[in-house]
């Protein structure tokens, strides 16, 4: 429902600057404290995604919580495995530094996340995903960009796995046929803030100097 005119002090300057320091301390976390997250907590978080824009209003967001040893100890010697595989495509100073990189949070991070799209929903009735179907697992990323900052709002912290094979995982977890694994999210309580990226502390790679924006 509307809700009147486009303002622009709709939201004043002082939020605008703490949007975007929200977005800089917003960083990948893979050092957790063991500290369990309230469930009410847990909660409003999760509810960012149903404020999160997905193509033709699908909503194909599907969330599976990794809570019984058995499901963690599946996606955790997923990682291993993955992690070693990885390794070995590396040579020289990479192949030194590779193992030294924690890529995981899933020893210690008190709330794991399996984060699917359901590419088979009904919902939207498939606007905008007959030309573009990859809209979908973007509706996914977007509502897991917006979950991502309200965790970091309330002072929590959240990693994203990607060292899986998301096929086996979404086997061992017993996802429905139809959904395809988008993020494996590691979420809790971080030993250490940080406002810069991990890997460009401990001298993987540089950031980019500039946004690149071209014209044409």
């Amino acid at each position: 429902m509307a809700s009147g005119t486009a303002r622009a002090d709709r939201f004043a300057p002082a939020f605008r600057d703490e949007l975007f320091e929200l977005m800089r301390w917003r960083r990948d976390v893979r050092h957790f404290r063991t500290d369990p997250v309230a469930p009410a907590l847990l909660d409003r978080c999760l509810s960012a995604f149903r404020l999160a824009p997905s193509v033709g209003l699908s909503e194909p967001w599907r969330l599976i919580r990794v809570e019984s040893p058995a499901a963690r100890a599946a996606a955790r010697a997923n990682f291993e495995d993955a992690n070693a595989a990885a390794l070995k495509g590396y040579e020289g100073e990479k192949a030194a530094l590779y193992p030294r990189l924690k890529l995981s949070g899933m020893d210690r991070a008190p709330v794991q996340l399996a984060v699917f799209c359901d590419e088979t929903t009904e919902q939207g009735a498939g606007l905008g995903a007959a030309t573009m179907p990859e809209m979908r697992r973007y509706s996914v990323v977007a509502a897991i960009s917006m979950f991502w900052l309200a965790v970091r709002a309330e002072g929590l912290g959240l990693g994203w796995v990607s060292v899986l094979d998301p096929d086996r995982l979404a086997r061992d977890l017993g996802a429905p046929e139809g959904w395809s694994l988008v993020a494996y999210l590691c979420l809790g309580w971080p030993e250490v803030e940080r406002d810069s990226p991990e890997l460009e502390e401990v001298g993987w790679e540089s950031r980019a100097a500039g946004l690149i924006v071209e014209e044409r």
